[in-house]
């Protein structure tokens, strides 16, 4: 109770800010980056206002630049060394490119290693996200392929999460102290790993990764049930990414190339014969998409056995 009676709340902070504080966040919040500038100089030498202070919603300077998609603004306030904290995630959720990178490249300037980024820093009480939001991860939930081809090319990486049943200390001691975070920090991670930009980014062989996503997304509906159509939802999506794909056939050569597709064999030749590989790997993890039957049936060949396979999905689709 005392920790929390000495928080100091947004409403409280703007009560405490100087008539020269509150020009400084109106004139960010109306764009006017010449005011601005005087402000910041002047500030720099006489620290006549707090340039991290906040309006009541708790949004500093660099946030409202941010919502404002103000891109000057945001690199002039950077350059006065304002204090980012979470801007990087705030950039990244209203999928402000420019600021992203900028943000990105100021990151790399202030980071010490074996040190917290700035996003990581802020107390749980006052972050805007949970701990378990990476940039990565927020990109990946905005299916934003541009940010998220950014963050891959500046090594981001988004590693799978701990199995459900994981006895590691890690796991049992976040059970224990908070059972229902732990499970929503597993759904964020796979909402993440679910998102087909992600997947075309970072996968080898996005259609094998879809397919495997899709059962393991299965899987977890049965057992996570206060998250089961949360899980179910994005199971569909995976499905539907994958027939995206399939979409994008040109020809029956193209088709027959990414159903024979063996990753452990040599590379399918038109006239081998078909092992179908691909088609039957949908047939054991339960893809059941009509839509894909489709475009996999019309180019069957009952000669080849490509036909009993179809027949094989579309049991399948009526069970």
């Amino acid at each position: 109770m005392m920790e929390e009676e000495n928080v100091i709340r947004p409403h409280q902070e703007m009560a405490q800010l100087s008539l020269e504080e509150k020009k400084f966040l109106l004139a960010v919040e109306r764009g006017d980056v010449a005011s601005t500038r005087r402000m910041l100089k002047k500030a720099e030498d006489t620290n006549y206002i707090n340039i991290n202070c906040v309006d009541p919603l708790g949004r500093s300077a660099l946030l409202m630049a941010i919502d404002n998609e103000n891109l000057e603004m945001v690199e002039l306030l950077i350059e006065h060394k304002v204090e980012t904290k979470d801007a990087l995630l705030h950039a990244i959720s209203e999928e402000f490119v420019e600021a992203v990178e900028v943000l990105l490249d100021h990151e790399e300037t202030i980071h010490k290693p074996g040190e917290l980024h700035s996003w990581e820093a802020l107390p749980a009480d006052t972050a805007t996200f949970t701990p378990d939001i990476t940039p990565l991860i927020l990109s990946a939930h905005r299916d934003n392929y541009e940010i998220i081809k950014i963050l891959l090319d500046r090594g981001a990486t988004l590693p799978m999460p701990h199995d459900v049943r994981c006895g590691c200390d890690e796991c049992v001691t976040s059970r224990m102290e908070d059972s229902l975070r732990h499970s929503r920090s597993r759904i964020n991670a796979y909402r993440a790993l679910a998102s087909p930009s992600l997947i075309a980014l970072s996968s080898k062989d996005p259609i094998l990764t879809a397919f495997e996503l899709s059962w393991e997304l299965r899987r977890l509906s049965f057992m996570e049930h206060e998250f089961k159509s949360e899980y179910q939802e994005l199971r569909k999506q995976c499905q539907d990414f994958a027939t995206a794909l399939l979409d994008h056939t040109r020809s029956s050569y193209e088709l027959e190339v990414l159903l024979n597709h063996d990753p452990t064999g040599p590379a399918f030749e038109h006239g081998d014969r078909m092992h179908l590989n691909r088609l039957k790997l949908a047939i054991k993890l339960r893809q059941k998409k009509p839509k894909a039957l489709q475009n996999i049936s019309c180019y069957s060949n009952p000669a080849t056995g490509t036909f009993s396979y179809a027949i094989a999905y579309i049991m399948l689709e009526n069970r």
